[in-house]
Formats: C-alpha cells, sequence, structure tokens
C-alpha cells in the first residue's frame, strides 16, 4: 500500500515584491494555514519523501509543513515541473519514487491538484482550496502502478474544514 498526501500551497500574497508569480510569498493567513494544517498531519502517517515545487509559495508551505513534521527542511525535494504542472506532471514525479517509499508527500499548485484527485481517486471534491491536504491510497507496491482503479480518496481536510 502506498500513500500520498497532495496539498496545495497556503493562501499566497496577490502579487511579489519583485513583480513575478514565482517570487509570491505567502501571506499572513496562510502561514497561519501552513502552522494549522502541519499540526492536524502531525498525528497521522508522516511522509518519507517530501517533493515541493520551486515556487516560492509552495516552498514556503513544504517548510512549514516540515517543521511540524518533524521533517528535515534540508531534505526537502524540488520539482520545477510541479510549477505551472498537468496532472501527467504530478504522475511522472510520482512514477519516479523509489518503491521503498511507502508515504510520499507533494505540495503543488491548482488546478493540477484538484483534478489529479479527482481522476485517480475520483473523490468528490468541488476545489482543492489553499493549504487543503488530499490524501490517497493506493493498493499498489510501485508508485509506478498507481492508476484511478486501485487509488482511493482517504481524507480531504483544508482550514476551514473545522469551521464548517
Amino acid at each position: 500500500m502506498k500513500t500520498l498526501y497532495l496539498v496545495r500551497h497556503a493562501e499566497a500574497s496577490a502579487q511579489s515584491l519583485s513583480g513575478g508569480d514565482l517570487s509570491r510569498q505567502l501571506s499572513l493567513q496562510g502561514e497561519k494555514e501552513a502552522v494549522l494544517m502541519g499540526q492536524r498531519l502531525s498525528q497521522r502517517l508522516k511522509p518519507e519523501v517530501m517533493i515541493s515545487s520551486h515556487a516560492l509559495r509552495a516552498k514556503t508551505t513544504a517548510q512549514i509543513l516540515a517543521t511540524k513534521l518533524d521533517y528535515p527542511e534540508a531534505d526537502i525535494l524540488f520539482e520545477e515541473c510541479l510549477y505551472e504542472a498537468e496532472p501527467d506532471d504530478l504522475l511522472s514525479v510520482i512514477n519516479a519514487v523509489d518503491n521503498k517509499i511507502v508515504c510520499l508527500m507533494l505540495v503543488g499548485h491548482n488546478p493540477a491538484l484538484t483534478q489529479f484527485v479527482k481522476a485517480f481517486a475520483q473523490g468528490d471534491i468541488p476545489n482543492m482550496p489553499p493549504c487543503s491536504i488530499a490524501v490517497l491510497q493506493s493498493t499498489t507496491e510501485s508508485w509506478h502502478d498507481l492508476a484511478c482503479g486501485n487509488t482511493e480518496l482517504l481524507d480531504f481536510d483544508y482550514p476551514k474544514k473545522m469551521h464548517e
């Protein structure tokens, strides 16, 4: 069995100080969301590998989560292809993970994350809001064999869920 955490970056500022989308920072609300979700995740299975988009807002989200999960920040892997990704790009990154790894976390962006969850886990989620986490489990023993028929949505959590 494989467990996959798909995390959308926390709320970002509307624009970056330098003007580029890659360098957009988390808003203060986004930082709070990442801390909250890291605390919620700390009670679950810990990721053995964490891979993040290299965009600043995703990178910062991953670093905050890592701190809450006692995951070494220096071990976070950054993949440029997760920025402006399509679901197939996410799948390529997942397929390349060593099969010894049982629990993987990807930190990235919409719309790819929502599309991936809808396609692979057939999850009934309308959209992944900022700092949301979809937990997928697959019966496969190989990350390369991840497919629609062997993957289910175990949990879907997001910062405002407790208030609904």
